[in-house]
């Protein structure tokens, strides 16, 4: 059954390309969805897939890409959308 959480991760996470490397990650798990910078710093995500690939998504946010300093992770379930794939987003 397809899952949909909303994670936000804060910590320096912007400007070592968080959201890139989060579009690879979840292509590679076969997660659809988006992640985009918000204005205060952190990165958002919204993230559709099985509970296996989200999970193993999750525990990468944690890490991030080399230069990325994570902080903290949070993630709440939300409504699943039907993502077609997964994208970059600029706000």
């Amino acid at each position: 059954m397809t899952k949909h959480f909303n994670i936000t991760v804060s910590g320096k996470v912007q400007g070592v390309f968080y959201r890139a490397s989060t579009k690879h990650k979840a292509e590679e798990l076969g997660i659809t969805g988006f992640v985009r910078n918000m204005s205060n710093g952190s990165v958002y995500i919204e993230a559709e897939g099985q509970m296996p690939q989200l999970s193993a998504l999750i525990d990468w946010c944690k890490i991030g890409p080399t230069h990325s300093k994570v902080e903290n992770v949070h993630f709440i379930p939300g409504d699943v959308m039907d993502f077609k794939g997964f994208e970059i987003k600029h706000f």
